[in-house]
């Protein structure tokens, strides 16, 4: 049966359940919201898990008010009837002369298959779905991208493929290597894939008809129409939480299949990063807008929660003047827009836009800082003899601290740590986490893309992952190759090299900057409430849902180790900050 119908409502006609046929027969859903009346248009298109028919403000009661309530321009403008999670508006667009195309990716929602996240087949559907989108009678042949997170990370291996209708495509904090960005961290497996897939993707499986969400647009099943039994469901989707405990290298067929080829990217693009979003948002977004051979490619990076300025006046503005440029030829000004806009954290939640001209900036002056590992602080030049300090595996470990800075200091880049090591063990994991305090001692910590108390960066490594890729790895950005387990001797003393995500933070006089190096996830100071995370992810203690506490990724016998730290002349541990001075 051909589940389809087109109404004209609230200024918009809409297609519910359109079929798209993709290559190998299976019949894609999607959405489609227009312009009334004859016409072709440019065609902004999304392609994701998390149900085209459910509402944001009823699926997240509590983030949808506390963002309308805390911007009121987000509501303001539209009935957010047609409102989904993590994509466009389309009473924002279609007034503006774009159609609005939501596909419910395979196995999900409206549309039946097999769920396998991320997939090289989701990749070519999603390239099915732009032809489709671009040859459509209503369309003008022009199709954009655009979307937050799963909807934004798809859209790397797409654009890699090259359909020949897209045109543009807006990367909104969305992760590009699935193993470095997401899954594991330095080598160390996240559990968000436990936090997230069964309570966002699975609740969404198409197939729960009845058993499932009920949506208030079409007074119909999210996930139907049919309802299948248990087994049935079971049997149409991947284990995602299991194929990353057994995939452990990225050299591993499951992450290569997923990886794009950042040189076959040409297309513009928009690249929207969060540096609040360690631990899944911010990296991929700098790394693949650097990789894409993209001629015509920007760079915004802001704070606050991973959806809000992409519903803000600020983020729709940017989102449209980007599309109105590639996809409709207007002449407005886009052209003119600064290659990277930057909104710089001061404490206390303040930002302060500032446009660049690339990334990293070429004005940045690396400064090293030498680890004292007597003294637990900084020093401007290698310690003279050698020292060490001693901490457990599964510790708080130990925390550098500078002393009060006799000037503001702006920290805004990649940061890199060296580390001179040993372990008691064959193995060790290093969480490092750089941070800031106030003249109190009190920590400067951000509403982040999920948790409300996030550091201001935080880094990984495995210590048996140390290797490095000699042709990708900068000073400032050290590239682990992932290939291969490379024990360690007990006692004997490694170097590491350790990737600290992208960050900013003017530090204001009077402040200090830390470096904690740690044997476990970050925790925030006890002074903060444990804070309730989103809906179905628990509660958040500093680095959201992005934990590393697998026991079979972490057995206790390897890595609740003693671990010593050196420094001295010929074991320079260091800090490598990005001191900007100012323009």
């Amino acid at each position: 049966m051909d589940i389809y119908r087109s109404e004209l409502k609230d200024g918009m006609q809409i297609d519910w359940d359109t079929p798209i046929k993709v290559d190998d027969g299976l019949i894609l859903r999607a959405d489609v919201f227009r312009p009334p009346g004859e016409g072709s248009w440019p065609v902004i298109l999304s392609y994701g898990p998390y149900g085209k028919w459910l509402v944001f403000g009823e699926q997240f009661t509590e983030q949808w008010s506390r963002m309308c309530d805390e911007h009121p321009d987000v509501p303001d403008g539209s009935t957010n009837k047609y409102q989904s999670f993590e994509v466009c508006d389309p009473e924002k667009f279609v007034p503006h002369g774009y159609a609005v195309v939501r596909v419910d990716s395979r196995g999900t929602g409206r549309s039946p298959g097999y769920i396998d996240p991320w997939s090289a087949r989701e990749a070519q559907d999603f390239y099915e779905c732009i032809e489709w989108a671009g040859t459509q009678e209503w369309s003008n042949g022009r199709v954009g991208l655009n979307g937050i997170s799963y909807l934004a990370m798809n859209q790397w291996q797409v654009a890699a493929l090259r359909p020949p209708h897209l045109k543009a495509m807006c990367v909104w904090e969305g992760a590009a290597d699935y193993y470095r960005d997401m899954a594991h961290h330095g080598g160390i497996m996240c559990t968000f894939s436990r936090a997230w897939y069964g309570p966002y993707v699975v609740i969404m499986q198409n197939g729960l008809g009845s058993k499932g969400e009920h949506s208030s647009m079409t007074n119909d099943w999210v996930s139907g129409p049919e309802t299948l039994t248990s087994e049935e469901l079971a049997a149409n989707r991947s284990d995602w939480h299991a194929d990353l405990v057994d995939n452990t290298l990225a050299t591993d067929e499951f992450w290569t299949s997923r990886l794009p080829d950042f040189s076959q990217i040409e297309v513009p693009l928009l690249s929207a990063a969060n540096w609040g979003g360690q631990g899944l948002h911010p990296r991929g977004n700098f790394e693949g807008f650097l990789a894409s051979a993209s001629e015509e490619k920007w760079l915004e990076v802001h704070g606050l929660e991973h959806w809000t300025h992409f519903y803000t006046d600020y983020g729709v503005d940017l989102q449209r003047r980007f599309f109105d440029y590639f996809l409709k030829d207007e002449n407005n000004g886009w052209s003119q827009q600064p290659r990277v806009q930057l909104q710089i954290r001061h404490p206390g939640e303040i930002f302060e836009e500032r446009h660049e001209n690339e990334w990293p900036l070429a004005r940045t002056n690396w400064s090293k800082f030498y680890l004292d590992t007597d003294q637990l602080g900084f020093s401007s030049e290698p310690l003279e003899e050698l020292t060490h300090t001693i901490y457990r595996g599964f510790s708080d470990g130990v925390t550098f601290l500078s002393p009060p800075l006799e000037k503001s200091t702006e920290v805004t880049g990649p940061i890199a740590s060296k580390l001179f090591v040993s372990s008691s063990t064959d193995d060790a994991d290093f969480f490092l986490v750089f941070r800031v305090f106030g003249p109190d001692l009190n920590e400067v910590t951000y509403q982040g893309s999920n948790d409300p108390h996030t550091p201001i960066a935080l880094g990984w490594l495995r210590a048996s992952h140390r290797k490095l890729d000699a042709e990708l790895s900068l000073d400032y950005r050290p590239y682990h190759s992932h290939d291969e387990v490379q024990k360690l001797v007990p006692g004997h003393i490694y170097e590491l090299d350790i990737e600290i995500w992208p960050t900013s933070i003017a530090i204001p006089a009077g402040h200090r900057f830390g470096l904690s190096v740690r044997g476990c996830d970050y925790e925030h100071a006890a002074r903060y409430p444990r804070a309730k995370g989103l809906k179905r992810m628990g509660v958040f203690t500093g680095v959201g849902p992005f934990r590393h506490d697998e026991p079979k990724n972490r057995p206790a016998e390897i890595f609740d180790n003693d671990i010593t730290l050196y420094s001295g002349p010929s074991h320079a541990s260091h800090l490598l900050l990005p001191i900007i001075p100012g323009k």
